[in-house]
């Protein structure tokens, strides 16, 4: 959402609360102070052979506070800031939209693809219970080989933030030779792990026995890794001082994680972020456009009922998950039915344009980008994005 309009607004406010309360309290001091001032005169004066008139000393507190102008002073303080509360309010309600259900497309779904989207999310997660009670509710068959992997995944997962490495390395031996053909690190990571703690264990040999059998069948893949890692044996007893330790021997186990939950996605066939939240931050992204799009008169009436939008929405590289080409004269994206043509130039145009520019195949044509020209449709080649 555009909250960035509103952070510099709320942050004002912060300030001027503070600013207020700060007043407040050296008021309430100040008052506090001449209150005291005046019972000491008070109890003082019972103690003089002439006392002073108590009126008189009230006369004088009165006319003190009064000099003081703190209520005058507590009343502006408190009227400058619900005067910037009022304008944050609006400028919230102006950027968080109450009513998002205009933004809404027409569109049926299928309550058991939703349902099972979300099952999808809770295992991802690791709120099985939670995924059980749902799939049982709704009646969501076969969730058990999605929720067998994923129970699989969590329990690595788990151990890895308890700084266990043995369920992590069971499974890639077991998924050894996919995750090569992957190009993956994990092994080699993992690795890493168990070999810096022996070093930090001061025993050379037994660092050196495990990286021949563990870290040396890596080295065809990972040659400078291992070789750093081979370079810190020379350097026992004084590790702090290896330029390569400091890299090596940090340990982020977050990271670590992050790597096998997405090396295991992969092997499954699928993206290592799940459906729903990506549905979610794409939706969080575009909402506020098409929420501009609903107040805009021209497609007000019927705009939900558009098969398309009369112009794109940016969600950033971030959900982008394949390649697309857009043809530099029509500016449509191109589709199975008019992909991308390689010209010989070396120029892409999609098919229509192609087609448009030499008539329907009925003549040569030049390129529209650059000079060259006498291109005949034979020499346009048909591009494969993946």
């Amino acid at each position: 959402m555009e909250l960035n309009k509103f952070k510099g607004s709320f942050e004002h406010v912060v300030k001027k609360r503070k600013l207020s309360s700060s007043k407040c309290h050296d008021v309430v001091d100040t008052i506090n102070h001449e209150l005291e001032h005046a019972l000491s005169r008070v109890q003082s004066d019972q103690n003089l052979t002439v006392p002073e008139d108590p009126k008189s000393i009230l006369r004088d507190l009165k006319s003190k506070l009064s000099d003081y102008g703190s209520e005058k002073e507590l009343e502006n303080s408190q009227k400058e800031l619900n005067l910037h509360l009022n304008k944050s309010q609006k400028l919230l309600e102006k950027v968080l939209n109450p009513d998002i259900s205009k933004a809404n497309g027409k569109i049926d779904f299928d309550v058991q693809t939703i349902n099972l989207i979300i099952i999808d999310h809770l295992f991802f997660k690791g709120l099985f219970d939670i995924g059980d009670c749902l799939s049982k509710e709704a009646v969501v068959p076969e969730v058990n080989v999605l929720r067998s992997q994923f129970f699989e995944m969590s329990q690595i997962l788990e151990a890895l933030h308890s700084e266990n490495l043995q369920p992590a390395f069971n499974w890639v031996s077991a998924n050894h030779e996919k995750l090569r053909e992957n190009g993956s690190s994990l092994e080699l990571k993992l690795h890493q792990v168990r070999y810096v703690e022996l070093l930090k264990q001061g025993s050379q040999t037994d660092a050196l026995e495990y990286a021949k059998n563990n870290l040396a069948p890596l080295a065809t893949l990972h040659m400078d890794e291992v070789k750093k890692l081979m370079a810190c044996l020379l350097w026992i007893g004084k590790l702090d001082k290896c330029p390569y330790w400091e890299k090596l021997a940090m340990t982020n186990w977050k990271e670590l994680a992050d790597e096998l939950s997405q090396q295991f996605c992969v092997l499954l066939g699928r993206s290592c972020r799940p459906p729903l939240a990506v549905a979610v931050e794409a939706g969080s992204e575009a909402l506020p456009i098409l929420l501009k799009l609903v107040n805009l008169k021209a497609v007000k009436q019927d705009w939900q009922g558009m098969e398309e939008l009369p112009f794109p929405v940016d969600l950033g590289m971030g959900f982008q998950f394949h390649s697309t080409f857009i043809c530099p004269v029509t500016r449509d994206q191109g589709t199975p039915e008019n992909p991308p043509m390689l010209l010989p130039c070396g120029h892409v145009l999609c098919r229509q344009s192609v087609m448009s520019i030499s008539k329907n195949n009925s003549r040569t044509f030049k390129c529209p980008c650059c000079p060259r020209d006498n291109i005949a449709v034979a020499q346009c080649r048909q591009l494969h994005l993946p």
